[in-house]
């Protein structure tokens, strides 16, 4: 329930990014993406998440694998498939069996509800469909060992406008069969909200007067799964909420085919503060920028500056009186205060202003809350370093490494001399990737080479040579994740890149949390995780930038000192 109204009607929120969000172009989750994915959703307080088709693909069969040993706080986990195969009992269905060791708490299943897809893509009676419909859902509840069963009504409104009659006796359908939610599809993404909201508020008298399976079909909860393919994905989600659904399924950042699903950041965001309904747990709504970068990250997906609540523009003032109001009367041109969803204000019309905000942000830990000179020094080298294609708000290790070095309090742990790398390949062989680093260590010249899987492989292997002896403690600092865009495309193959690098801390066996492991520990605020930043025309020296920076972090938060 909302916190701020006890009483206020609750409504389920479904996730389905791990599976429909994965379809969307260039997105691709790795097994590690989706349990970490998961678990953040599970934090927030999602009621249901759907984890994949267990049949589809060895990942999502891998997927639920791991998921069934995991702990789950607040969420049920959702195992997705299709209806039956025609003329094939359920039993005899290798989908329906798959989707029944998946194990899962919940089973989602997909039908036809167009009678155009019924006659003309199965090519079935409509009678088959329906007998589907009902043994699918049936045979998932009874063989499922005690699962609830959503049933998903593909093509709904556009099913409902062709044919109303069929589209309800599909619904009875699975409603015979003992689905616990009927979930209305615009499986096109093509309705208008008070087409939505008229088709809902008709289905349900429909139910509530069929008195079908002894009057079930009037207790089912009804549920909505929107595109976005008009851009009304949002607008008719809340539609259906208002017109009497209870569930709503979506993905994070609305990612997925074609135009994307609803965003749910936007419709938890609109719920809970628009339409005074809980949904996720209360004291979600101030982690959902942080959530909806985190899957920004792990889709490998640009951040979508003006997406609704949790876009970096969504609360950025440039100019006039805008930037005067705000700085009166904020809600004079913010219709919420972005803390609220985790957001912040940015002000873009002055040096001053943007410069305030480093000090809101760092100021307090490099003691320049009161410098406003070099505030705004800082500012001017992040405005340079960023039209030259940095980003920082993935980085903000190498942000911090920018303040110590215009406050002169960079030490350098190292002076390189120089850095190769040599690839070989021959005819039809496997190619090989050498690093040769030399370097000045305390003192002492440090030559050392290493073998590698590819270039910043083998460079971070010899650089370790290097620095092993001085500071053991970097064999804490593991790479997590690699990730690398073009900054400036229309300059084909000699375009500049941006690499990120995820770097994870993790002590020693048997460390005692004391010492040097301590202060490994330390980094990024007591976290596990922090991020480097490099940009070149050279792939390889984006590389190194940002595996040197974090290297630099590193040392500098654990205030590292030579053994020798």
């Amino acid at each position: 329930m909302n916190a701020s109204n006890p009483s206020a009607p609750r409504v389920e929120m479904y996730d389905t990014t791990l599976r429909d969000g994965s379809q969307g172009e260039g997105v691709n989750f790795s097994l590690v993406d989706k349990l970490k994915i998961a678990e953040r959703l599970d934090d927030l307080g999602f009621d249901y998440i759907e984890g994949g088709y267990p049949l589809s693909n060895p990942k999502d069969a891998a997927f639920f694998a791991e998921a069934r040993a995991m702990k789950w706080r607040h969420a049920k986990l959702c195992a997705f498939g299709m209806t039956r195969r025609k003329g094939v009992s359920p039993a005899d269905d290798p989908g329906m069996k798959a989707l029944v060791d998946a194990a899962t708490p919940v089973i989602t299943i997909v039908g036809k509800t167009w009678d155009l897809h019924v006659d003309e893509v199965l090519r079935i009676s409509r009678e088959e469909n329906l007998a589907m419909i009902r043994e699918t859902v049936e045979y998932c509840r009874t063989a499922g060992r005690g699962a609830e069963v959503f049933y998903d009504c593909e093509h709904f409104f556009d099913g409902y406008r062709a044919n109303p009659d069929y589209a309800m006796q599909t619904l009875l359908a699975a409603v015979a069969g003992g689905a616990a939610r009927l979930v209305f599809c615009d499986t096109n993404g093509g309705s208008l909200p008070g087409w939505v909201t008229r088709v809902v508020g008709e289905v349900r008298a429909k139910l509530a007067a069929s008195g079908a399976s002894g009057g079930a079909a009037a207790k089912v909860g009804l549920g909505v799964h929107c595109h976005n393919d008009s851009g009304l994905a949002v607008a008719n989600s809340l539609a259906a909420v208002d017109a009497g659904c209870v569930q709503v399924q979506g993905t994070i950042n609305g990612i997925g085919e074609r135009c994307g699903n609803v965003d749910l950041t936007t419709v938890a965001a609109n719920l809970r503060l628009k339409m005074g309904m809980g949904c996720l747990s209360d004291d979600a709504l101030p982690r959902l920028t942080e959530a909806s970068r985190f899957v920004y990250e792990r889709a490998n997906l640009n951040l979508a500056p003006n997406q609704p609540f949790v876009g970096s523009a969504a609360f950025a003032h440039k100019g006039g009186m805008h930037v005067h109001a705000v700085q009166r009367l904020a809600s004079s041109y913010e219709h919420i205060s972005p803390e609220l969803v985790g957001n912040s204000r940015r002000v873009l019309v002055s040096e001053l202003s943007g410069a305030s905000n480093i000090a809101a942000t760092l100021g307090r830990k490099f003691n320049i809350a009161d410098d406003k000179v070099v505030q705004r020094k800082v500012l001017e080298r992040v405005q340079d370093l960023e039209h030259q294609g940095y980003q920082f708000e993935a980085a903000a290790a190498s942000f911090e490494l920018i303040l110590h070095d215009l406050l002169g309090t960079r030490k350098r742990f190292w002076e390189l001399d120089h850095y190769r790398c040599t690839i070989s390949k021959g005819a039809g062989g496997a190619s090989t990737t050498e690093g040769v680093v030399k370097l000045r260590v305390g003192g002492r010249l440090e030559h050392h080479v290493a073998e590698g899987d590819g270039p910043v492989n083998a460079l971070d292997a010899a650089l370790r040579k290097g620095l092993s002896r001085d500071y053991p403690q970097l064999a804490q600092v593991h790479l997590r994740d690699y990730k690398v865009r073009v900054v400036n495309p229309t300059a084909e193959s000699a375009a500049k890149v941006r690499v990120v690098i995820d770097f994870a801390v993790r002590q020693p066996a048997g460390g005692n949390g004391k010492g040097e492991a301590a202060g490994a520990a330390g980094v990024s605020g007591g976290g596990e995780y922090f991020s480097t930043i490099g940009v070149s025309e050279n792939i390889v020296e984006a590389s190194w930038q940002a595996l040197t920076d974090a290297f630099d972090y590193f040392l500098l938060e654990s205030q590292a000192k030579p053994t020798a």
